[in-house]
């Protein structure tokens, strides 16, 4: 199947991964059938875009895959639909949009996931290997989807890529020379159900390796380490609380590359020990693909973050505003409060994924003056923090602004870190994070 020329290939989702799938199986010789939940009209500049390359667009049902000879699935898309599962007992292979591209990708692959810090780590990688003079290209769930890397990609180039369990748990032959886990606690349950499902997409990264890769992962994480158990690769580990080898370690407020200095944690630009996790994973990635210590350490100095993770948005009046919209989960919104000391007027809320906020009621007790809470979710955070902190019903994310910046005193900090998904009031985590710097630079 890995001939296309001919084939009759259905994508199902119509978003910027699918729609590149589409691309690149017409590019291909093969026929497409795009497949949507939505409309025409509801597609954007999607439907003309398909419409000038002469693909009808089809509803999602069974009926609209008879024909097919192949499925792509966008991230987007649970693979347990019924459509799927028809489709499936018919002998219809079925694959995600990851897996198409690796047939075309050239060069080695570091994939890296996790529940918390993959784009920071991802953008980082791609920092210092740039920076440092190695070819790469950086994409996956950041930015570029891997159907649109594969013009760009060479035989002795990098390809850095963000993946998510969405990603990976549609992957069949696609292997990452290095496999980065940053850390698996439980998140996306209304998709897969339960931590068991979720842990399992992540482990297929390392799954798919051979004993010729590396898999770099997280010493402190329980998950992590029965990974290292299975897993056919050599691991190389990371550790914020002990010496570990081989690998990095963060060890009397400095970062050590086998047990030889790489840098002083003061100096990594980034708050938080949950970033020097991401310093650390990132750095041992670009070791492996060629990245020489000096020059890991002097692109770590210039790396300027990720928008909309703990990112700095102003200050007013001796108060400090930080967009951490891409904390989506409870553990994201755990390390977010991590990073500060105290006197923290936290904007919570969302769409649920089935998460259990009760984490969060410590953390709040200890640094926060007030909870505000927006969105969908408001009502069952309130019940699961029980009191933990006084909570303000603010229902949308202006009114929390509003009342944090009446409210908050020199000193404090007004941080955005909602532990859940944006898709109740905004089209994206990044519409979210765009909208509140917005309202912080109007007050």
């Amino acid at each position: 199947m890995k001939r296309l020329a001919g084939k009759r290939v259905a994508v199902i989702g119509m978003a910027r991964s699918g729609m590149a799938a589409v691309e690149l199986v017409l590019r291909h010789g093969a026929s497409a059938l795009a497949i949507d939940q939505r409309s025409a009209g509801q597609l954007g500049d999607a439907a003309p875009r398909l419409q000038s390359w002469g693909v009808a667009l089809r509803p999602q049902t069974a009926e609209s895959l008879r024909d097919a000879e192949l499925v792509v699935l966008s991230p987007g898309v649970p693979v347990d639909i019924p459509e799927l599962e028809e489709a499936r007992g018919r002998g219809l292979p079925v694959i995600g949009e990851l897996e198409l591209a690796s047939w075309f990708l050239q060069g080695p692959v570091i994939g890296i996931t996790g529940s918390n810090g993959k784009t920071t780590t991802t953008a980082l990688t791609g920092h210092i290997l740039r920076e440092g003079g190695v070819p790469v290209q950086v994409g996956g769930n950041i930015g570029t989807p891997p159907a649109a890397m594969i013009d760009a990609s060479r035989p002795e180039q990098w390809n850095v890529l963000e993946l998510s369990s969405f990603q990976l748990e549609t992957i069949r032959e696609f292997r990452a020379r290095v496999s980065v886990v940053l850390n698996v606690t439980p998140d996306h349950l209304d998709r897969h159900h339960t931590f068991e499902h979720y842990a399992a997409a992540k482990r297929r990264l390392l799954e798919t390796q051979t004993a010729d890769d590396f898999a770099v992962l997280n010493a402190d994480d329980v998950t992590c380490v029965d990974y290292g158990a299975s897993t056919k690769a050599r691991p190389v580990w990371f550790s914020s609380t002990r010496p570990v080898t081989p690998g990095l370690f963060l060890e009397g407020g400095r970062i050590y590359l086998d047990d030889e200095p790489l840098i002083e944690a003061a100096e990594v630009p980034l708050r938080g020990v949950h970033n020097l996790e991401n310093v650390m994973a990132a750095s041992a990635a670009a070791r492996i693909a060629g990245g020489s210590r000096g020059a890991i350490a002097a692109a770590i100095r210039t790396f300027p973050g990720v928008e909309h993770r703990l990112e700095f948005v102003r200050e007013i009046g001796g108060v400090a505003y930080y967009n951490d919209s891409k904390a989506t989960n409870v553990d994201a919104t755990h390390k977010a409060l991590d990073a500060f000391p105290g006197g923290l007027w936290v904007i919570l809320g969302g769409k649920d994924k089935g998460s259990d906020y009760t984490a969060l009621r410590e953390p709040l007790r200890r640094k926060a003056r007030a909870v505000l809470l927006i969105g969908a979710a408001a009502s069952k955070i309130a019940e699961h923090l029980n009191g933990a902190a006084p909570v303000i019903r603010c229902g949308t994310i202006d009114e929390a602004v509003r009342r944090a910046a009446r409210a908050a005193v020199p000193g404090e900090v007004v941080l955005l870190a909602p532990a859940c998904a944006s898709f109740d009031q905004f089209d994206s985590f990044e519409h979210r994070g765009r909208v509140f710097k917005e309202l912080v630079n109007r007050l």
